[in-house]
């Protein structure tokens, strides 16, 4: 499980240290776990952070200690983020990649796509596209707003797993979802090199895009 002391660091370096790290989550009986592939940092001196907002209830989490949980609704559904150094930061868990080992067996698969289903079909979601995006990843973990904002990782229920697999090669790039008028250009999204086209959007294969200009790659 990650500590605190690895949340008390600045964004950008929590954003990308987070990659490759598992999130587990126990349901049912169950422990749902996920390889996290793409994360984002928000500070709060920048017009793309809720909390540059200015304090409210809804936002604590940010004000809160590093490591503290914060969960919001993103177009109604759940999304997960975690406070790190600086008051009014934080990190946005971007997407992620379904992941079995002794803990997780691959038979969990079931139950991910069972919570996680095409909307409006019901059909199974393909295992690639189970937490390709911040909501998608939270319903396929049975991650709940109601439930965890606002209250730190528990090793018996939610926490973050370091489970000894580097990443070799970060894609940095701008954000998601930002407004041009609300700091778009900054470049705090990181994206796992080797997880590029499961991502929310791959910057990699983006024809206006250019290398150096709009993302770069950095080897480890």
């Amino acid at each position: 499980m990650l500590t605190q002391s690895f949340f008390n660091q600045d964004p950008c370096k929590v954003a990308q240290s987070l990659l490759g790290k598992v999130i587990r989550h126990y349901y049912k009986n169950t422990w749902l776990s996920a390889r996290i592939i793409e994360t984002e940092a928000y500070y709060i001196d920048e017009k793309g952070s809720h909390s540059s907002l200015g304090y409210t209830e809804k936002r604590k989490a940010m004000f809160m200690p590093a490591g503290t949980i914060y969960m919001y609704y993103a177009r109604g559904d759940d999304s997960l983020n975690i406070s790190v150094k600086g008051k009014g930061n934080a990190v946005l868990i971007k997407s992620a990649f379904p992941w079995f080992d002794e803990l997780s067996p691959s038979k969990n698969l079931y139950l991910m796509q069972k919570l996680n289903p095409v909307k409006g079909s019901g059909r199974i979601r393909p295992e690639e596209k189970l937490c390709a995006g911040q909501t998608l990843l939270c319903r396929s973990l049975a991650l709940k707003v109601s439930e965890w904002d606002q209250k730190i990782f528990d090793p018996q229920y939610f926490y973050i797993d370091d489970t000894d697999t580097p990443v070799s090669k970060v894609i940095q790039t701008s954000r998601l979802g930002i407004a041009s008028d609300r700091d778009s250009h900054l470049m705090y999204r990181f994206i796992d090199f080797n997880y590029a086209k499961h991502c929310t959007s791959n910057p990699l294969t983006k024809r206006d895009f250019i290398k150096g200009k709009d993302y770069r790659v950095l080897g480890f």
